[in-house]
């Protein structure tokens, strides 16, 4: 089980990173209606999210009621997507993977944040950083490629 969801991880990573975008983004555009926000984080250097430059700074993360289907590797409950927003503006968005708290233990092997909480994480070898949020339960990994 947790070698599979490694595996799914890996996968939805890198197509997250590397394929072209799934989905076109309306930069500037307001935030969408029904998205929930998951707090607010600092991202420390530019990286590329969605296929797009996404500037260091701090944005506030709202995460998309509607499911993805078609994400590889995922089925459409494990995949939702995160906008960063800026001055109320949509900077930019990515492909988030959803997990419960114990497939987030097996599969991230780290302290999560607290419920509420989101925290950003260059991974090893520093091509990638983390965003990761919380809410109660529910664990929303985003990969973004470092540029």
């Amino acid at each position: 089980m947790v070698r599979r969801m490694s595996i799914r991880m890996l996968v939805a990573a890198v197509a997250g990173v590397m394929a072209a975008p799934v989905a076109s983004i309306e930069l500037g555009a307001q935030a969408q209606a029904g998205a929930q926000s998951l707090g607010s984080v600092r991202v420390s250097r530019q990286v590329v999210a969605n296929g797009q430059a996404l500037a260091a700074g701090t944005y506030t993360l709202r995460v998309l009621p509607d499911a993805v289907p078609g994400a590889v590797g995922q089925t459409p409950a494990e995949s939702r997507w995160v906008e960063f927003v800026q001055g109320g503006e949509v900077k930019g968005k990515e492909l988030a993977t959803v997990v419960t708290g114990e497939e987030a233990k097996a599969v991230v092997g780290d302290t999560p944040p607290s419920s509420g909480g989101v925290k950003a994480q260059v991974l090893k070898g520093n091509d990638y950083l983390r965003v990761w949020a919380r809410r109660g339960a529910t664990h929303y990994l985003v990969h973004l490629a470092i540029k």
